[in-house]
């Protein structure tokens, strides 16, 4: 077992935790997520990525400094070109986590199947 308490762990664990709540708050908008897919088929430049939105552009850019601060996407800039790019890593966070989560919940409904198996087989000896 895992002590959490220990410092390098604890640090890792904050650390981590921090990571996951950023990737989590830039994914809860739709446009972030419409973003994100669009980032899975390469690097596309802000006007690219802004022309099937209809929004002005600042507010655009909003959303394009949540998915950067997240660290889901980097960028680069060429003259008065800024491209972004995907960053899957900080996605790996977010399935982590929600792995976690279904392990502990399919654990719970193995345990709570046994528990009604067990009641079934002593309500038919009875």
């Amino acid at each position: 077992m895992i002590n959490i308490n220990r410092p390098e762990i604890k640090g890792s664990c904050m650390l981590q935790s921090a990571v996951t709540d950023d990737v989590f708050l830039a994914l809860s908008s739709a446009t972030r997520r419409q973003i994100l897919q669009h980032l899975a088929t390469g690097p596309a430049t802000v006007s690219e990525l802004a022309a099937p939105f209809d929004m002005k552009l600042p507010s655009f850019v909003q959303h394009l400094s949540v998915l950067e601060r997240s660290r889901l996407v980097t960028s680069t800039k060429q003259g008065r070109v800024r491209t972004y790019e995907i960053a899957p890593e900080p996605l790996q966070a977010a399935e982590d986590w929600l792995s976690g989560q279904r392990r502990v919940w399919e654990s719970r409904f193995d345990r709570f199947d046994d528990y009604v198996n067990q009641l079934k087989a002593k309500e038919s000896d009875s």
